[in-house]
């Protein structure tokens, strides 16, 4: 597949190589929170998605460890109203051992960012909460970007603004980019309106799909580290 730049999903992409962070969360309060219905944890990821993007919680000083704590605060609290007796001593224990997933998934990403960056220009596209390059200065990937575009939480679903920014920002026709992200709705279908070519990272998604709707990407992988040898420059 012939590029001239590449858009790259952050959340889900590039810090957990295609797990979707609900079912991450999920597998971990299955681990510490004993009896947990996982369609009452649906709704509990749904409503802290939803305060977050509502409300000022999240600063854009925050690191991702921020990020985590408060999430999951905001999902302690919709259980705890749901009647789930709760130790809220375990929310430091969760948010913990997702950050070091994924400091432990990036130490691999790293060495594919600094590839492809020295090839292509890569601008980095996210719904996020507004602290996107504290999270990347943090982490130390922030330098393989030339730009970052960073989404509302309240815009998750099909948001082609996006795409039309991160390819404006690269300078090339749609056409001659490649976006490549997990979400099969929040990635894949918007920058593929847009003009985009697309590579889907398919692990464990969080979302339903129609089948008919499977043929719209151009290439799909299974691990990030299968990324490089799909590209090469236009």
């Amino acid at each position: 597949m012939q590029a001239r730049g590449i858009l790259l999903n952050y959340e889900g992409t590039i810090d957990t190589n295609g797990q979707h962070w609900g079912a991450i969360l999920w597998h971990k309060f299955q681990k510490h929170v004993a009896g947990l219905d996982k369609s009452v944890f649906n709704r509990a990821y749904a409503y802290s998605e939803n305060v977050l993007a509502s409300e000022a919680i999240i600063q854009p000083s925050h690191v991702f460890l921020d990020v985590l704590v408060h999430k999951i605060t905001q999902q302690f609290h919709y259980l705890t109203n749901q009647g789930y007796q709760l130790d809220y001593t375990a929310i430091s224990t969760i948010a913990q051992e997702c950050n070091n997933l994924a400091v432990r998934t990036l130490r691999k990403t790293q060495n594919i960012l600094e590839s492809l960056s020295s090839t292509f220009p890569m601008v980095l596209v996210a719904n996020f909460y507004g602290n996107l390059n504290a999270v990347l200065a943090e982490f130390g990937i922030r330098k393989y970007f030339s730009d970052v575009v960073e989404s509302s939480m309240s815009n998750m679903h099909f948001n082609t603004e996006i795409y039309e920014k991160g390819v404006s920002r690269l300078g090339y026709a749609a056409e001659e980019c490649v976006a490549v992200g997990d979400s099969y709705n929040r990635d894949i279908l918007p920058s593929k309106a847009v003009g985009c070519q697309t590579i889907w990272l398919n692990v464990m998604g969080w979302e339903e799909w129609g089948i008919d709707e499977l043929d719209i990407t151009d290439a799909e992988i299974a691990d990030f580290s299968q990324l490089p040898g799909l590209l090469e420059p236009h």
